[in-house]
């Protein structure tokens, strides 16, 4: 059975093994992440563009509900369970196929991209009716930035449990 610490294991499969420690590493990968997400999101980015990210909006726009601690709940299981468990079983593998050597970061930056265009575009435009990318407005690149922290914290801490 291959272990999370197996080096052998990231260089034979695509996927990280489907053990318990894989899941905790996705969990604590999560956590890092989000709380990095939070700090950028509510701590840094007003004084930069004059408000806060506020992801629980666009939930809200997309599921039509005014709930503003449910849709907080709901943004924070997307980023603590399952975009992590994206970057492991869909990013990563991806990225090993493709192009083997790329360095994990670059494998992180670009999935933080993707996940900035799932948000932006795919839920804010297509499902909550707003404008592509919120019309590039200044928030537009703080949540950009944003993501991208989001990716690397999750891509650093994978790394370093050696998932």
């Amino acid at each position: 059975m291959a272990t999370m610490t197996n080096p052998a294991h990231s260089r034979t499969s695509l996927f990280p093994p489907l053990v318990a420690a894989t899941f905790v590493t996705a969990l604590m990968a999560g956590i890092a992440a989000d709380i990095v997400w939070e700090v950028w999101a509510r701590g840094i980015t007003p004084f930069l563009v004059g408000g806060p990210l506020q992801p629980a909006a666009l939930v809200q726009g997309v599921f039509g509900f005014s709930n503003w601690a449910l849709a907080e709940l709901i943004h924070a299981v997307v980023g603590v369970v399952f975009y992590p468990l994206g970057y492991l079983f869909i990013a990563r593998p991806i990225q090993r196929a493709v192009i083997p050597a790329l360095p994990w970061w670059v494998t992180a930056l670009a999935y933080g991209v993707g996940l900035w265009i799932f948000a932006l575009y795919i839920m804010a435009h297509l499902f909550a009716n707003q404008p592509p990318f919120l019309g590039f407005i200044p928030l537009t690149w703080a949540s950009l930035a944003g993501h991208l922290l989001f990716a690397l914290t999750l891509g650093a801490v994978v790394k370093a449990r050696r998932v």
